[in-house]
């Protein structure tokens, strides 16, 4: 597939209508290129105003649809995605640099997570409670929160709008949606997809532009009922602060920092095809990214020799190229955080066993897949994210070693491990704080599972049946039949 850059100008989405063209713009960036690849509106509070003073408006009647009826349109916006699978995959490539067989797998997901939630959505079941009293008649009903305000990364735009579009839209709530300045297109692509499925205006929104002013009316206003937030730990304690003001819903999906724990019995090759899998996934720009390598000491050596030649031959290109593995950073600014983790490491005795340069023929963004021995706990690329295609391997002694290393972050998103002992997977397995746990599985996460972290990686979960919950309230009634 041969690069191919259309510039086009792309509007804001407001009750059924594409407006906001005659505003000023943001350039969206191909980061293989550096080229502007679109322009979006730089929209900001009177935008964000009028989306949700659309979608409060259309949740009235929305939410008094039967779960079928949304269901319906649901259905018919997974197959508009498949339809349109290959434009999706390419612009999401494009725009943030995924490779391209990388973003058809996400389109997959998308449509996934789209099917899933038309079927879910027809199982938010009430309940009849037993009463203490012979007049009384005890119910719970199932409705809707509201407006939900939703906030996407760069790094996911299809998937994690999926996400948080399906389950509400199937809970009976109206969206407006705020996507990444970096990698808008795909979700306006996804929006124009919801037009031609025929969901009544103002139930979908879409904003770009301005995160602050976006971000600030959709904490302030007291319309918007929930906000649904994936991006930094830094930015969901934010929003958490804001939140209290009005008491206002949040699921936060926020950052991670992924161990990798290899025990002397595991099955060597299986862990290092799972543990590069999850390091590289994206160029390593994931949230459950392989972050850290633990590998006992009885197997270290034979891993990392197998571990560096199976990152060799992973191959760097252009991320449009159908035999790209890894493609390039989003920006400078991610470009510089790897090396300043590779070199803070070497400064500390790490040793480059592969990698560990910028690949300036291929771009300015492109980095060598990269792996770190001989590290410890003294280096930052121990305890910060990386976002990035690094993987450093600590050799450890013990399964209590393991767990203690591992533990030791503020993050709790997801974690693996590596044993073929059932014993020994299961008590260290209980032993760590992660809300999502690889078992000799690299890439654990699926439409039909719940998808979160404990301690400072996030609030509620996404996926499978708990992820609707959050779009749901509880309301009990009481009836006296005296």
């Amino acid at each position: 597939m041969s690069q191919q850059t259309i510039v086009k100008s792309y509007g804001n989405y407001i009750n059924g209508e594409w407006i906001g063209k005659a505003l000023p713009t943001r350039e969206v960036i191909n980061p293989v290129t550096n080229e502007v690849i679109g322009y979006v509106p730089n929209g900001g509070t009177k935008e964000t105003k009028e989306a949700i003073e659309a979608a409060h408006y259309a949740f009235r009647e929305w939410s008094q649809t039967t779960a079928y009826e949304r269901g319906k349109l649901l259905r018919k916006l997974h197959e508009l995605v498949l339809e349109n699978k290959e434009e999706l995959a390419k612009t999401m490539t494009l725009e943030m640099g995924k490779p391209i067989r990388e973003s058809r797998g996400e389109v997959d997901s998308v449509a996934s997570f789209l099917d899933w939630y038309a079927e879910e959505g027809k199982r938010i079941y009430g309940e009849t409670i037993p009463s203490h009293n012979t007049n009384k008649r005890l119910q719970v009903w199932k409705k809707p929160v509201g407006v939900v305000g939703a906030i996407t990364p760069w790094n996911f735009p299809a998937g994690m709008l999926a996400r948080k579009m399906g389950p509400a839209l199937a809970a009976g709530c109206t969206i407006v949606i705020k996507p990444s300045s970096e990698s808008p297109l795909t979700a306006i692509k996804i929006v124009e997809l919801c037009e031609q499925a025929g969901f009544p205006k103002g139930v979908v929104n879409l904003v770009t532009g301005s995160s602050q002013e976006i971000g600030d009316e959709l904490m302030a206003n007291p319309k918007v009922r929930k906000i649904t937030f994936t991006g930094s730990t830094e930015v969901g304690k934010q929003l958490i602060e804001q939140s209290a003001a009005q008491v206002k819903r949040l699921s936060l999906e926020l950052g991670g920092h992924a161990p990798v724990i290899v025990l002397d019995d595991a099955n060597i090759d299986l862990a290092v095809r799972e543990a590069v899998a999850s390091a590289f996934r994206n160029t390593g720009q994931t949230c459950v990214c392989a972050n850290r390598i633990y590998v006992q000491e009885g197997i270290h050596d034979q891993f990392v020799e197998k571990y560096v030649e199976a990152v060799k031959a992973l191959n760097v290109a252009n991320s449009i190229e159908e035999s790209a593995d890894i493609g390039p950073l989003i920006n400078k600014s991610s470009l510089n955080k790897v090396i300043e983790h590779v070199e803070d490491a070497v400064q500390k005795g790490a040793k480059v066993a592969y990698g560990g340069e910028r690949l300036q023929e291929l771009g300015e963004n492109f980095y060598q897949p990269t792996v770190l021995c001989n590290v410890d706990s003294s280096m930052i690329v121990m305890h910060e994210e990386t976002f990035g295609p690094i993987a450093p391997i600590q050799k450890i002694s013990s399964i209590e070693e393991a767990a203690t290393l591992a533990n030791d972050t503020p993050y709790g998103l997801a974690a693996y491990v590596f044993t073929n002992n059932v014993s020994k997977g299961m008590k260290l397995i209980e032993k760590l704080e992660y809300g999502i746990i690889g078992w000799n599985d690299g890439v654990p996460s699926t439409t039909q599972a719940p998808f979160g972290g404990m301690k400072e990686s996030g609030v509620g979960r996404e996926g499978g049946h708990e992820g609707i919950e959050p779009y749901i309230e509880s309301q009990f009634v009481s009836i006296n039949v005296e």
